[in-house]
């Protein structure tokens, strides 16, 4: 089971003006095929459908931890989209001002259409998260490669998202989930090396792992967040 807690991995800036763009990017990093929901669904099924964990713990304990943590990463990025879209429209009761005239030209309508301007299990396109995402395929080594090769392309769109937003709310979280999700990719790569003898982290960086380029990386990498698991 998972253990709730209030509050939120990491502390966010509030926005200055609101940003449905900026939020409707976000929703990659949500709800795409490489979104967060993605790897909590696929390690979570992975590890509640665990044959042999005596025989093989330390590849359950690494999937079943991994898993925990993804549950605080849908709730950082439904945090920023929230932020991000507050003050969007003004509030009021009366409906012929036309009060949803000013986002008409947003990019995802459905965040004022289909909920109180909040975040939505969907990728950027409006697109709704499905379990045809889910890999568990029973055979270890293969949910391994398969985790590895998801960690690289959530990175890859972590990367493309931050390139697109320039909201200090957006980069924050995706700053800590780059750090955190590049301890993923190791993580996985070394599980597989272990497993099988073949040098997967000859493979990394894919993509480059360094996060040089991004600043909001390193309050985290000074506390070594880069380099411990959740376990």
């Amino acid at each position: 089971m998972i253990l709730k807690q209030d509050k939120i991995a990491v502390d966010l800036p509030i926005p200055k003006y609101p940003s449905p763009n900026d939020a409707a990017a976000v929703q990659e990093l949500l709800g795409g095929k490489f979104g967060e929901m993605s790897t909590l669904m696929n390690y979570t099924f992975q590890s509640f459908n665990f044959r042999g964990r005596k025989r093989l713990r330390p590849f359950y304990d690494l999937i079943a931890s991994i898993a925990g943590e993804e549950y605080s990463h849908i709730e950082a990025v439904s945090y920023s989209i929230n932020l991000l879209l507050s003050g969007s429209t003004k509030r009021g009761h009366d409906p012929e001002p036309g009060p949803l005239k000013e986002v008409v030209d947003a990019r995802n309508m459905y965040h004022f259409f289909s909920s109180g301007q909040t975040s939505l299990p969907m990728d950027s396109m409006g697109n709704f998260w499905t379990g045809q995402n889910v890999f568990s395929g029973g055979n270890l080594k293969l949910d391994l490669l398969h985790n590895f090769f998801l960690e690289c392309g959530a990175r890859s769109n972590k990367m493309r998202v931050y390139e697109t937003v320039t909201d200090p709310c957006a980069r924050e979280m995706i700053g800590y989930l780059l750090v955190r999700g590049g301890l993923h990719v190791v993580a996985y790569a070394r599980a597989l090396e272990q497993l099988t003898g073949v040098a997967v982290t000859k493979l990394v960086p894919t993509p480059e792992l360094s996060n040089k380029a991004f600043p909001e990386t390193r309050k985290w990498e000074s506390q070594n967040s880069h380099l411990k698991l959740y376990t």
